[in-house]
């Protein structure tokens, strides 16, 4: 009997490159409000371009790859879904309100019901 295991090889360069991406990133976050006196329109790019940077250097790592691997997994997957047409997704919403509805009124009533037994019957409590 063949097991499978999943092994994560992380190489010294896929973890240089993931310290260079959060280096990139704390780095445009500290150039933004240091710049504060150069006006807006400098801190936004300087940002921009320091998280741009970042993206760029993470995708370029094994982890990057993996992430855009997952995320067009996932797209195939969501492309396969059968999405309800509008009649049906409103006919199954008023089943839930239905349901809600009748799920009140139960309550309601276990609660009433019970209020009536435990106070007037059992304890004699009269409002």
């Amino acid at each position: 009997m063949a097991t499978s295991q999943v092994e994560t090889v992380s190489t010294g360069a896929d973890k240089a490159k993931l310290g260079a991406a959060i280096a990139l990133v704390i780095g445009a976050i500290a150039a933004f409000y240091l710049l504060g006196k150069q006006g807006a329109l400098v801190q936004w790019a300087v940002l921009l371009l320091g998280l741009a940077a970042a993206v760029g250097v993470f995708l370029s790592s094994e982890p990057g790859k993996e992430f855009v691997a997952f995320g067009r997994d996932a797209w195939k997957e969501v492309r396969k879904v059968v999405w309800p047409t509008r009649k049906e997704a409103i006919q199954m919403t008023a089943y839930v309100f239905g349901f809600v509805v009748v799920m009140a009124l139960f309550l309601w009533l276990t609660d009433k019901t019970l209020e009536w037994v435990f106070y007037d019957l059992i304890l004699g409590w009269k409002k």
